[in-house]
């Protein structure tokens, strides 16, 4: 399996997770590579970890890092797209480059590298999966609005794309998790439903074990995400 953002808490917890149902060789794709390699091994995945250079911010080369990844990993039953930037509202605001980085890395590196992925996976004999972590803030503007409209470009887009590579014998799963305590979110007081990174990728591989196409994390999120899509703005930004 491979992980693009290699060094995120829910990608090791999902890696970790995968492996103890039978994942045999881990790819972790990041800027760092000893400091994924410690995460992988601390979180006691005991297959064989290989390590590859990934950036979000630099699309084109994408393909070549899937190229590698792939040739690494072998056969490989699922792709996991792990990264993002939190960030909030008021340095957003403060610097629009900022913001403009932050869909960047969010959105705009993940349709590249799902792309490359799906790509690659649909040459296998075994097509496999492409995992994309979407978010609960995908589903209406709250508060930190700018991370929010970048999940919810993800997630219309990995929608779609499930729709077209589902001919080609490739699986998409889009997760939906609610406030997930991390190393990203540290500091941020979560408002709806809180997760752990364990829990995700539990509910992750109980997903793949299944036919769905979305994910939500906890399963609760499915249902209070209608109020919360009717909500007035006012009771909305309060969730």
């Amino acid at each position: 399996m491979i992980v693009l953002g290699g060094g995120s808490d829910i990608g090791i917890a999902i890696a970790a997770e995968l492996v103890a149902r039978g994942a045999e060789t881990v790819v972790l794709a990041g800027r760092n590579h000893e400091q994924m390699r410690e995460q992988a091994l601390e979180a006691g995945i005991g297959v064989r970890i290989e390590t590859v250079d990934f950036d979000a911010r630099y699309p084109e080369n994408h393909v070549g890092t899937i190229e590698e990844a792939f040739t690494l990993a072998g056969d490989t039953q699922a792709v996991v797209v792990a990264f993002g930037v939190l960030g909030d509202t008021a340095s957003y605001e403060a610097n629009p480059a900022l913001a403009g980085g932050a869909a960047v890395t969010n959105f705009a590196g993940a349709v590249s590298a799902s792309l490359a992925a799906t790509r690659a996976l649909a040459r296998q004999p075994r097509s496999g999966a492409l995992i994309v972590l979407s978010s609960v803030a995908a589903v209406r503007p709250r508060a930190n609005y700018v991370y929010g409209s970048t999940k919810a470009g993800l997630d219309f887009f990995a929608r779609g794309l499930a729709a077209s590579v589902k001919r080609r014998g490739v699986r998409v799963l889009v997760v939906r998790p609610g406030f997930v305590e991390t190393k990203m979110t540290r500091g941020v007081r979560g408002k709806l439903v809180g997760t752990t990174p364990d829990r995700v990728a539990h509910d992750i591989a109980e997903a793949l074990e299944g036919r769905s196409t979305v994910c939500w994390s906890p399963g609760i999120l499915r249902w209070l995400s209608i109020p919360l899509r009717i909500a007035p703005d006012f009771l909305a930004r309060r969730l």
